[in-house]
């Protein structure tokens, strides 16, 4: 059975309503939630993310909430904390490392942490019982593969193409893959440019999908009411789940 992994902005439009939102996706398809650290300057998101995550922050965003949500969603150990590493520096590696674990979560994934300075970290992230998920990009050289995915955990963070997410290009992954699974038997999932029309197409061949940035559109969209938009984002899930499995 291939996995959906699907981001949504933390306190978009409030603590409740996010929560109320994952329970919501985890009934219906979805496996793993990145449950998205809003910041000023999201560099590895599209325009939809962006705005989510300016529109989170006008809320008076802060690691409370994070930490209030993550502790009442059932399915802890499912969760993930998406953000950049700003956040996590600034709060303490260490200290967020046993909030997390404290917490029950699976792990983090920062996008703008380069492999080599994840190393850093990876004594507080292992003692926490908690995953740094690896990313991927189809540029990266099979030398390149073999030295970031040989210790990898949680899963595999394959990028469909080198941009920005929601962005919907594409490029053959058939060789980056053969390369991570020559190297690796973690679960490898391709993100970026997911959605209900492409996610078949881009679970060939790999473990799963991450989807975003069609999650958090309707996030976005102020002429439905937020059951409204709970009951969309959770048959979206359900329909993307289907798809990859069909």
């Amino acid at each position: 059975m291939k996995k959906l992994v699907s981001y949504i902005t933390t306190k978009l439009p409030e603590n409740n309503f996010t929560i109320d939102l994952a329970n919501s996706m985890f009934e219906n398809g979805t496996d793993f939630i990145e449950l998205g650290i809003p910041f000023s300057d999201p560099v590895a998101d599209g325009p939809v993310i962006e705005q989510a995550n300016q529109l989170s922050l006008k809320n008076k965003f802060t690691l409370e909430d994070l930490f209030y949500i993550s502790a009442n969603i059932k399915a802890n150990r499912n969760l993930f904390w998406m953000g950049y590493f700003n956040s996590f520096y600034n709060y303490g590696v260490e200290n967020i490392c046993k909030k997390a674990n404290s917490l029950d979560l699976k792990g983090f994934l920062i996008p703008d942490l380069p492999f080599e300075e994840g190393e850093r970290y990876k004594k507080e992230f292992q003692e926490s019982d908690l995953d740094l998920v690896t990313f991927v990009a189809p540029t990266d050289s099979k030398e390149r593969v073999k030295k970031i995915v040989s210790n990898s955990s949680g899963f595999i963070y394959l990028v469909a193409y080198a941009g920005i997410t929601g962005s919907g290009q594409s490029e053959d992954l058939t060789r980056v893959v053969a390369d991570i699974k020559e190297f690796s038997n973690t679960p490898v999932y391709v993100g970026f440019g997911v959605d209900k029309n492409t996610a078949k197409e881009k679970a060939q061949g790999v473990d799963g999908v991450i989807v975003g940035s069609a999650f958090v559109k309707t996030l976005l969209d102020d002429s439905l009411t937020n059951i409204q938009k709970i009951d969309s984002i959770s048959r979206l899930s359900r329909e993307i789940k289907e798809k990859i499995n069909s």
